[in-house]
């Protein structure tokens, strides 16, 4: 269902590609911009922890450099005590009393000659330090590089407070054995990129959708007009031939009604004269066919005379006798086809119904064949079953379906054997007629049945006829409400396949025969060329050779 939606809306189609190619274009570009926008924060906040570090250990160490402070007496007769460089290096950067510590970072300051001298602010603890960069700063000062600091992103969790952040430390050895550690937290640049990514993804998701909206607006003023035009060519296609477009403007997509709407105009007009045409000719035959029987009755009544008398004429004039006669016989068959057709034309043709068994309406076509099959020397193969096959049919118009399939199957049987079958099921009954001649090309199973038609125009007819015969036996069908199918190939010879409802008004669902010779479905079947086409009747699936 979704997929066969997908191939027959465009608008969906352009729709759809749009919001793919948009999803990939944005979630591109909101890669990149978050990206920059993080490197650019975190190399900010780099630099300036940089610096801020770098000021910082110029102050401690030139608090180191300088002399010991000593500091007031701290009671009455007490004696003065110096205060420790490492304090006094610290609180030259943190300030004492209400000039606390205010910064945003911490520090740490270890003092490796006497660990119980290092001082920290916060609750920062040595344990805190990530071990890479002790080892990094450990590297350079056995190579003698001092006072060249290190830095690294890492998310912590201190051991004091248990608190987890992503922090950037910094660390530096100086001289005289102190190692000074910046921690500088990223919980604002986190929160703030965390917001920048929202705004991101938000804003993309906006920017998608306005572009889904827009693809949608814009597909729809093109694809409206051309859906409209398709339904209205879907009407004309039914019959509708009043169907026409509303033309708005002179853009492409009014041409293009306008040109639609010319067209089944003209159309239209052809279609009207052709079946005024089709009525006159079908008027003409019908009066011809009419007004030829009163004359043809009179000659025919004199030609009988003439050929029962033939004996006592002189051979040329017998002879003369015999071939009007005959031509006599030729031309009142082709009266009749010309009749029973314009019947049909006119809607007239009725069925005279009766239970019958299909095997004796074959055996009578067969036995009225069978002079004309010895003058071909062809022979008939009959398969018929050993119940009966009854069915309620017009015994008159089938025998006549059957004679013209088997006229049909010794003019174009070369000489060949011609199989008839028999084929009964609980809803149909059917009979095949199987020849082994010159075959029918690809596409000449639907063209057969029509009037007037010949398989081969240059090839001489043996039997002669009206070209009519087989587009009468399909009419017979179609009356009863049955099938008239052909299979065909060359060099294979061809099968024609009548299938009528056991049951008067019955629809048919199958047919208890199958269309392509059985033989040669199981050969084209092994070699895989088996090709469906549609059968010129009834829709079903039939198959003609590659």
């Amino acid at each position: 269902m979704i997929r066969r939606t997908w191939r027959r809306s465009l608008q969906l189609q352009v729709i759809t590609s749009t919001l793919v190619i948009s999803v990939t274009v944005v979630a591109v570009l909101g890669v990149f911009l978050v990206q920059e926008i993080n490197t650019s924060v975190v190399n900010g906040r780099k630099l300036s922890a940089a610096n801020e570090a770098t000021a910082d250990r110029v102050a401690i160490m030139a608090a180191l450099n300088a002399e010991p402070i000593e500091p007031a007496k701290q009671g009455e007769g007490g004696p003065p005590a110096a205060e420790a460089p490492l304090d006094v290096a610290v609180n030259s950067i943190i300030g004492t009393g209400e000039n606390g510590w205010r910064k945003r970072y911490q520090l740490l300051v270890l003092n490796r000659t006497e660990p119980g001298q290092s001082r920290a602010t916060g609750s920062v603890l040595p344990a805190d330090i990530p071990q890479d960069l002790r080892k990094r700063l450990e590297a350079k000062r056995d190579k003698g590089v001092l006072n060249d600091p290190l830095q690294v992103v890492s998310r912590l969790t201190f051991s004091a407070s248990r608190e987890t952040q992503l922090t950037l430390v910094v660390g530096a050895f100086i001289e005289d054995g102190y190692e000074i550690y910046h921690f500088f937290p990223l919980t604002d640049e986190e929160s703030l990129l965390s917001i920048v990514r929202q705004v991101v993804v938000v804003v993309g998701i906006g920017l998608v959708l306005l572009l889904g909206a827009i693809a949608s607006l814009v597909t729809r003023q093109v694809v409206t007009p051309v859906r409209l035009a398709r339904q209205a060519a879907e009407r004309l296609a039914s019959g509708r031939l009043d169907e026409r477009l509303k033309v708005r403007g002179e853009d492409d997509l009014a041409r293009l009604a306008t040109s639609f709407n010319e067209m089944a105009a003209n159309l239209a007009l052809k279609i009207h004269q052709l079946e005024e045409l089709s009525q006159v000719q079908r008027q003409f035959v019908s009066d011809v066919s009419h007004e030829l029987r009163t004359p043809l009755t009179t000659v025919r009544m004199a030609a009988d005379l003439l050929y029962d008398a033939r004996e006592d004429f002189e051979p040329m004039a017998a002879r003369s006798a015999e071939l009007m006669q005959a031509q006599l016989e030729r031309f009142e068959s082709m009266l009749a086809d010309l009749l029973e057709i314009s019947r049909y034309d006119a809607g007239a043709a009725t069925l005279d119904l009766d239970s019958t068994d299909v095997r004796d309406v074959v055996l009578r076509a067969v036995a009225d064949s069978e002079a004309l099959a010895e003058r071909h020397g062809t022979r008939f193969e009959l398969r018929l079953p050993s119940e009966p096959c009854m069915a309620e049919i017009d015994s008159r118009r089938v025998e006549r379906i059957l004679r013209n399939l088997l006229f049909n199957a010794i003019e174009h049987g070369e000489g060949r054997e011609i199989v008839v079958s028999v084929g009964a099921d609980r809803d149909s009954a059917a009979v095949a007629v199987r020849d082994h001649g010159v075959g029918l090309k690809p596409g000449e199973e639907q063209m057969v049945f029509d009037r007037f038609w010949r398989a081969d125009p240059s090839r001489a007819r043996t039997i002669g006829g009206t070209g009519l015969g087989l587009a009468i036996s399909r009419e017979d069908a179609m009356l009863h409400g049955g099938w008239l199918q052909a299979w065909g190939a060359q060099g294979e010879g061809s099968q024609f396949r009548l299938t009528l409802p056991r049951t008067a008004g019955a629809e048919l669902k199958g047919s208890p025969l199958s269309l392509v010779p059985p033989e040669v479905e199981m050969r084209r079947t092994w070699r895989g060329h088996i090709t469906p086409v549609l059968s010129p009747v009834a829709g079903e699936g039939v198959f003609h050779a590659e």
